[in-house]
């Protein structure tokens, strides 16, 4: 028998072995807890790097949600009511209005740079531009150069540009009346990759081609800048109302003024949720996605590869080719949480 001395000792001993117990037994981490709401626009790309995103943060102990299909200024509202915690939609400068119109940084934030450089400009195939000693668009104003693009036999430059409605609908129309171009050159507007086959078309077959371009896109891996065309300049650069605030020296890229600011993609998240997660925020501001392996992405979309099934292959295949450097984001952003 237990003498009464030892008795409260053993008594004590016992609740230790209870409390270790039930520590034990307690989730080592909040993170484990912490499910992430994620969306993105009907841009399949979008869910390659939303996919890229979400292995991370799974590696880091979250649980992820299936993310969500919605509309961007839908996904902004979202972001900042704490319905989602956060999108890999946000354009800096394209998206500016949403940001601010969803609540400004009081809501959201953010955070890091996903996919860097975002070029958009006009290009011309390369034969026709040496040919003619073509370099600024400027020189479409000649009805003799203008009739070298003309696909419908107006007597016109058919300049493939956006979807009705796309931002860039606005600039291009814009860039058409102060260069003095609406006399000799039309946007032809409509859906923008079937438009855009329709130019490739023209191209295998040896005929001028002109179109809006931007990055990152499947139309830079299929028509390889310096090598099947050209980027044009513009003579000046010229912003539409919503951009007066913007720096005319954004246009330029690699010496030459392209008219369209130089944009860049980036995460952004919930306040509350950032300020709860460390370790989400410092994975936020350390991802990163090259323009090349954007485009390389979205030409294998074209080409069919655009299940759901494809796209998660995808992104486990670009962690394994990035490998080292997935693993040393890993490790920073883990300890966030101690700091």
């Amino acid at each position: 028998m237990i003498s009464k001395l030892f008795k409260p000792f053993y008594l004590f001993l016992i609740l230790i072995t209870l409390l270790l117990c039930f520590v034990a037994c307690q989730p080592t981490s909040s993170v484990e807890q912490t499910q992430i709401r994620s969306a993105y626009s009907d841009w399949t790309e979008e869910v390659f790097q939303t996919t890229i995103v979400n292995l991370g943060l799974e590696k880091l102990g979250y649980q992820i949600e299936t993310p969500r299909t919605m509309d961007y200024i839908s996904t902004y509202v979202a972001v900042a009511n704490g319905d989602i915690d956060y999108s890999v939609v946000n354009y800096k400068l394209a998206h500016t209005q949403f940001f601010n119109q969803a609540g400004g940084n009081d809501k959201i934030k953010r955070v890091g740079i996903l996919v860097n450089r975002s070029i958009k400009g006009y290009q011309i195939d390369k034969k026709t531009a040496d040919e003619y000693n073509i370099t600024n668009i400027q020189q479409l104003q000649d009805p003799k150069i203008a009739r070298l693009f003309d696909s419908d036999g107006n007597g016109k430059a058919n300049l493939v540009g956006c979807n009705p409605g796309w931002f860039c609908e606005q600039i291009v129309d814009h860039h058409l009346d102060v260069y003095d171009l609406n006399l000799t050159v039309e946007q032809k507007k409509g859906l923008y990759l079937s438009l855009l086959e329709e130019e490739i078309e023209r191209y295998e077959q040896g005929e001028p081609i002109l179109y809006y371009a931007y990055n990152p896109h499947w139309i830079s891996e299929v028509l390889k800048p310096g090598e099947d065309v050209i980027w044009l300049e513009v003579p000046f650069t010229s912003f539409i109302e919503s951009q007066k605030e913007l720096s005319p020296e954004n246009t330029i890229v690699d010496g030459k003024n392209l008219g369209f600011t130089i944009d860049s993609q980036h995460i952004f998240a919930n306040t509350k949720f950032i300020q709860e997660n460390p370790a989400a925020k410092r994975w936020f501001e350390l991802v990163q996605i090259p323009l090349e392996d954007m485009n390389a992405e979205s030409l294998l979309i074209k080409q069919g590869e655009d299940s759901p099934e494809d796209i998660a292959r995808h992104g486990q295949a670009w962690v394994a080719q990035h490998q080292e450097l997935f693993d040393r984001w890993l490790a920073e952003a883990k300890l966030a949480r101690t700091k």
